[in-house]
């Protein structure tokens, strides 16, 4: 213990003899192991504890695709019940709603909250094994139309819209749209968010007449039998579809069997493994350059060293001492570190979309702190027991007879450069993975929605079902609402939508068939994005018609039955002609037929990163049970004052209707922009740290070889080179390295980066404007790196440089 005293109280003061080298260590580390350490944070949270449920890996969920598709075609609810009833590889089988979360208004006293729910069956959560956390869970009894109405919490949802109170069950809650009251029973778990966004859930079938029950669509979630693998319970539900009482187009469908934990992580895994390797690589590049600082100053004590050794030091005492003075630098380091991962954790976290399961849960824990002092660990074994070792391998007469700075440049040079090519082709592999998943972002904010997306507002309207109990109801009510809109004098033109922009599976989808066409061929027709609009919906949007004619409100119910198709539509069914007087059937009722009057483009409405096919039915002429409850607004000027007239317009005017939310329609792109932003804005941070510690290190290494190579340098001088030559030579040297990095860099990006795929958008893996971008700039700051060693290579003095030791 006295040794180890003696050696801390002796590398501290080394320590602080070099302030520089010190400072530089420590802040190099601490950027590697604080940014490692959140990220590990991140991951440890969303992707290696377990969901709170029993076994969750015997747990998938179910739904139809088509071969060569990507769309999720849901189960409808008679046809669920008939797979329950009957499937052999499940032991249980629940289902939710497709169209997952949906935000409702929900009424405490005098207190509106607008929360997420998610439609569930009774059994969802026995399913899942999930116990909750208070209360109770949903049952069966509760999943009948006329039982109790009751609803469940998310633990997020009681944290931060009730409090935490632990006294929340039993209170009742009125839902705006029925006006009935709601009884809270429980709170499930922290971390159960299931469909994604949940925030509370409430009972399938209690909440679906049973004259309602038709238009329902379900994706089922089950708990697999002993013995049962996914792929026996996907093969299962592809034989449901096949089965010979099936309709043709189920027929066409395959199963699909997910596992629950890839279905609660959706699209963040991708995007979580991309911040995983970064951070890996940048605290690769730290601790590549803590090492090469060590073994730099380790070499240059050589002398130090010989004449420690020559006063009777053994090897292990020197080695000792000089890990000694490395441990300082690794607590440090790991010190600093865990604020930084503290700080980053709180920027993901405030940063992070809400769509981000179990975003609650991530937060600096014991295991984050373990965590970084087990990085600097393993930093201090891998990166300072070698420095060490070399530095104490020593031979007494020719270190102390030896030119020091000629002896360690020879000992150190090929070492240290090869570590700084390694760093400069580390940051060339994450400035890549940066600039694809940058230029995926300008894609999607430069998208075109094929209509005009500036002063148009989206308003969202809440009904109370109760008071306006049928769709006749509903449609007078809006029909007294509308010209109290349009008299607002901010408002240009309106239009009420049955669908929210960006509805995703929450919109309406179908699969027409063309007059004409065979059973077995309208198997195979698309799924198509299913719009049901008012007369004014094409100006208000500003959507030129391609062809034909827009609605009007002689399009009502009793005229000929008519629809709208976008160009992708029309192509499908009828390539190279004119769709214009074609019709096209939903079903096998004749009055279901309809003609097509119109062609549009296909837009982003549905979904950005999508361009969707789509057909639109006048408002007028709809057969099918929805009210168009949101209103899109073109405004005159400001859209921040045509939503505040909006508000006092409906106020209380209209009764049984309130108004839900209205956004400017630029606000609502954060939603679906929230995440490639993260993304971009986390590669950028690594990357600019991956630059700047290359940049550091090559800076170092130049310094060093000129430091190193003084006396040769005014040899050269002395006959004959000029400063130019000089200059010429150390820049060449480092840009030499920097080429070497580089070209290690692009064929380890161009490897990599084809794991980005699923994050880009019209942007390839391979894409050479952004490789060559990337490379040039990295190219630029080694070039700024190695210019200033560069030119104090050349204001050299030649007889001191010939006499330097």
């Amino acid at each position: 213990m006295a040794r180890f005293i003696d050696d801390a109280r002796f590398g501290l003061r080394s320590l602080r003899v070099r302030p520089a080298f010190s400072v530089t260590a420590i802040l190099t580390l601490a950027l590697g192991v604080g940014l490692s350490a959140a990220v590990f944070t991140v991951a440890e949270a969303l992707l290696l504890r377990r969901l709170p449920i029993q076994d969750q890996d015997r747990v998938v969920a179910l739904w139809g695709k088509r071969p060569g598709e990507e769309f999720h075609y849901p189960i409808g609810i008679a046809r669920s019940r008939d797979f329950a009833r009957h499937a052999r590889t499940l032991q249980q089988v629940g289902s939710y709603a497709y169209e997952g979360a949906n935000a409702v208004l929900i009424r405490e006293g005098d207190r509106v909250t607008r929360l997420r729910r998610a439609l569930v069956s009774g059994n969802f959560f026995d399913v899942l094994g999930a116990r909750p956390h208070l209360g109770r869970a949903l049952r069966p009894t509760d999943d009948v139309w006329g039982a109790e109405r009751v609803i469940v919490l998310s633990y997020t949802a009681w944290r931060q819209r009730f409090g935490g109170d632990p006294n929340v069950i039993g209170r009742r809650a009125l839902m705006h749209e029925d006006g009935a009251p709601y009884t809270i029973v429980g709170v499930m778990p922290v971390g159960l968010e299931l469909p994604a966004g949940t925030e509370f859930w409430g009972a399938l079938f209690a909440a679906i007449p049973e004259k309602s029950l038709q238009y329902g669509a379900v994706n089922l979630i089950g708990r697999l039998a002993p013995g049962a693998t996914p792929e026996n319970a996907r093969d299962e539900l592809s034989a449901f579809f096949t089965r010979g009482d099936s309709p043709l187009a189920l027929r066409e469908l395959r199963g699909v069997s997910t596992p629950l934990v890839t279905l609660v992580l959706g699209d963040t895994r991708p995007a979580l493994f991309a911040f995983s390797a970064a951070a890996g690589l940048l605290l690769l590049i730290a601790c590549l350059n803590v090492a090469n600082l060590l073994l730099v100053r380790g070499l240059a004590r050589v002398r130090e060293m010989a004449v420690r050794s020559a006063l009777g030091a053994s090897r292990g005492d020197m080695i000792r001492q000089l890990l000694t003075e490395n441990a300082a630098l690794a607590v440090a380091g790991g010190l600093l570190g865990v604020v930084l991962a503290s700080v980053a954790v709180r920027g993901f976290v405030a940063f992070a979309p809400e769509t981000i399961p179990r975003l609650a849960e991530i937060h600096v824990s014991r295991a984050t702190i373990g965590g970084a002092i087990a990085i600097s660990a393993i930093a201090l074994l891998f990166f300072a027991l070698a420095p060490a070792l070399v530095a104490s391998r020593t031979d007494l007469q020719d270190s102390l007879r030896s030119d020091t700075r000629h002896t360690a440049g020879r000992r150190s040079r090929l070492v240290t450069e090869a570590l700084v090519a390694g760093q400069i082709a580390l940051a060339l592999v994450v400035l890549s993975a940066a600039g694809l998943i940058g230029r995926s972002l300008v894609n999607l904010e430069r998208v075109d929605f094929s209509f005009d997306a500036p002063r148009l507002v989206i308003a969202e309207l809440a009904l109370r079902y109760d008071q306006l109990d049928d769709v006749s109801k509903q449609r007078a009510a809006i029909d007294q609402l509308l010209p109290l809109v349009r008299q607002i004098p901010e408002v240009r033109s309106l239009s009420p939508v049955v669908a929210a922009p960006f509805a995703g599976p929450a919109g309406w989808d179908g699969q027409p068939t063309r007059e004409g066409q065979s059973a077995r061929d309208a198997a195979s027709n698309p799924m198509l994005n299913m719009e049901v609009i008012a007369p004014a919906y094409f100006e208000t949007f500003g959507m030129p018609v391609l062809n034909g004619r827009a609605f009007t409100d002689a399009d009502r119910k009793g005229a000929l039955p008519v629809v709208i198709v976008s160009q992708s539509t029309a192509r499908h069914y009828w390539p190279g002609v004119d769709p214009i007087g074609k019709r096209l059937k939903m079903g096998e009722q004749p009055d279901r037929t309809f003609t097509v009057v119109g062609v549009v483009a296909d837009t982003r409405y549905r979904e950005l990163r999508e361009a969707r096919a789509s057909i639109y039915f006048p408002l007028g002429q709809a057969y099918f049970p929805f009210t168009a409850t949101t209103l899109a607004i073109r405004t005159r000027g400001s859209p921040a004052a045509a939503i505040q007239a909006l508000r006092r317009a409906i106020g209380d005017s209209t009764p049984g209707i309130a108004l839900a939310s209205a956004e400017p329609f630029e606000t609502l792109l954060d939603k679906p922009l929230a995440q490639p932003r993260l993304n971009a804005l986390l590669l950028a941070v690594f990357a600019g740290a991956c630059v700047a510690l290359s940049a550091i290190g090559l800076f170092g290494v130049m310094t060093t070889m000129v430091r190193q190579r003084t006396r040769e340098f005014g040899v050269r001088m002395a006959v004959g080179a000029t400063p130019r030559d000089l200059h010429r030579m150390v820049l060449g040297r480092g840009l030499a390295i920097a080429g070497i990095g580089v070209g290690a860099g692009l064929v380890t990006a161009l490897m990599l980066n084809r794991l980005l795929t699923t994050l880009l958008f019209q942007v390839t893996p391979t894409d050479a404007t952004t490789l060559l971008g990337v490379t040039g700039l990295l190219v630029s700051v080694a070039t700024l790196a190695s210019l200033v060693p560069a030119r104090s290579g050349t204001r050299i003095n030649v007889v001191n440089a010939l006499r330097a030791d």
